[in-house]
Formats: structure tokens, sequence, C-alpha cells
């Protein structure tokens, strides 16, 4: 069965050294070394498991000072890798002055997939009317986005979780973009907890949201969301692992000890982000 990966970080030293100083906090809530890997190693993780990945550049430089891994690098890495690495979601800090001139730069140049916003690293909620500028462009380019739902392993345990607000990150944000820009797809990313429930409700109720599950053990995801995936959201979830945040080989195994027919898995795992993101 095809295994398309909508939620792939580079895991190199570029990347990591983007976080700031979120590194040392992110192996203690994941309960492993957070250390940079070759783009030999990468590949290999991914041609090991049998996955084919869309690449998750990140930017959130006006927050930690530190540079960012850059639409151009995960564009590299794409056109390096083309048997394994489909494409990559850009990133763009939105309080950069040249936010919008980079975004569109990574579309018309770059050829990237869209972008990926992480709310709660980056200090915002995505219906913040100061960013909507920024969304106009997008929505412009008529290509999709991810944005991060959810509670995050970043500043977990530090105190005052080093200034983050996990409420940027509440479904009801993407809920309100949504609305004002109907065109724009949007892909949820992560179960979304504590507001699983809540998400679940705008991924049923908005037409141009969807939802892919990385960074969540299946065996913890709550009974609701398990039953609307073989139910009412069958057509909107997909398959993301936030590599290398766990391993494809645990991700995999727990999958498939949900139980769910095959014809359910070729959605989530392929079928789905075929249709939905074009890959």
């Amino acid at each position: 069965m095809r295994i398309i990966d909508l939620h792939a970080y580079p895991g190199t030293q570029e990347w990591i050294a983007s976080q700031g100083p979120y590194p040392a906090e992110l192996a203690r809530y994941w309960r492993h070394e957070w250390v940079a890997k070759s783009e030999e190693e990468v590949v290999a993780d991914f041609t090991r498991a049998g996955v084919e990945v869309v690449l998750v550049a990140f930017d959130i430089e006006t927050v930690v000072g530190a540079p960012p891994c850059s639409n151009d690098y995960v564009a590299g890495m794409r056109d390096r890798h083309p048997g394994r690495i489909l494409q990559a979601w850009g990133a763009v800090d939105p309080f950069k002055p040249d936010a919008i001139q980079e975004a569109e730069r990574a579309i018309r140049e770059l050829r990237l997939l869209g972008f990926h916003f992480h709310p709660i690293m980056g200090r915002y909620s995505v219906d913040d009317r100061r960013l909507y500028p920024l969304w106009e462009t997008i929505n412009a380019l008529r290509v999709p986005v991810m944005i991060d739902v959810g509670t995050t392993g970043m500043g977990a345990g530090m105190p005052g979780g080093h200034g983050a607000v996990i409420r940027h990150a509440h479904p009801l944000a993407v809920d309100q973009l949504a609305a004002d820009f109907p065109q724009l797809t949007i892909v949820a990313a992560h179960p979304g907890w504590p507001w699983v429930e809540e998400m679940i409700a705008v991924a049923l109720h908005k037409g141009n949201v969807y939802w892919e599950l990385s960074g969540w053990a299946p065996k913890y995801f709550p009974e609701p969301l398990k039953r609307d995936i073989r139910g009412r959201l069958q057509d909107k979830i997909m398959f993301g692992s936030d590599y290398p945040s766990i391993p494809y080989e645990r991700l995999l195994r727990e999958w498939g000890e949900l139980g769910y027919a095959d014809a359910i898995l070729e959605k989530v795992f392929h079928a789905n982000a075929e249709r939905i993101l074009g890959l």
C-alpha cells in the first residue's frame, strides 16, 4: 500500500538549529535523543519505512532568533531525492517584513506545495487580523496551508512554556480562517488535543478543512476520533508522522492495530492526499 507522509521534518542540523532553545526540551518530551542526522540517513529512514514524504520547512526566527530551516533548503532536498520526497511545505514567519514576498517566491520560484504554520511557537493565532494580508496572498496563489492544532512538545515543561500560549492553536481559529477564506484548502495538523472534539466539529462543518494526524501514537487516539476516521471523516483524514518525533515502525504498527478495513487505510495513507493535494 502506498504511504504518503504529509508531515516530515528534515531531521538534519539545519532543522535542529532552527528550533533555538527547544531541542533539549523536545528530547525530554519525546523521550529520545533530539540530535541531527545526515541527509542520507534521513532519506534512508524514509526508504526503510516505505513512505513518500512531504517535508516541512521551519521558521520562527522572530521568536527564537535562530535562522530558519528555509524554503530553499527543503526544496533542495526534494530535488535531490525525487523518488522519496514528493514535495515540501514552505514556512513563512508572518512577522518578518518580507513575509509576503517570501510566500510568493516559495511558490513561483521554488514550486513548493504550500505552507505550514506553527501558531504556538510563532506566537499568533491564525485568525489574527494582522495576518490577513498574508492569507490573501496565499489564497491568491491557490495553494494549501497546513496549520498545527492542539498543544505542542515545544516549550512543554519549561517555565511559562517559554512564553508559548497553547490557545493560539485552538481549532476555532482554523474555523474562522476557513470561513473567511472558503477557497483556501486548509489541512489541520495533529489530533488537536485537548480540543479533539472541537476539531472534529470544524472538519465536519467546513468543506475546505481537512486533517492529518501526525505527532500522536495512534493507540492513544480518543474514541470519538477513532470512530469518525472510519465514519464521517474517512474522506478527510490523512497520514502524517511528525518525523522524527515517533518511529515509523511504531506509527504504522499502531495504525494497523486500530482494526480499520483496507479501504479506510487506503484513503488515510494515500488516496485522500492524492485527491485533496494532488500528490
